[in-house]
């Protein structure tokens, strides 16, 4: 179910830095009951996911960075990054 694994990690003033597992286990917890698009993801460590096939990389991307903000993780002015590794 798992196939692909991403890295996440976030970026403010200085290097990207892993978002914390912390944080990835708050948005998975959200995402099962409100956008069954993210059903299938899958925190393992800091700065580390796995994802199901189906699952829209940029819409994951802005979804996470938009509860990441909202949640006050995230700085006015930092960023999200997302990619397959």
């Amino acid at each position: 179910m798992f196939l692909r694994k991403i890295a996440v990690e976030f970026q403010g003033a200085g290097p990207p830095q892993p978002a914390p597992l912390k944080w990835l286990d708050s948005f998975a917890m959200r995402s099962f009951t409100n956008d069954p698009a993210f059903d299938d993801t899958l925190p393992v460590e800091d700065g580390r996911m796995e994802i199901g096939a189906r699952v829209p990389l940029e819409r994951l991307r802005l979804a996470m960075e938009d509860w990441f903000h909202r949640k006050g993780c995230l700085g006015k002015h930092a960023k999200l990054l997302v990619r397959e590794i």
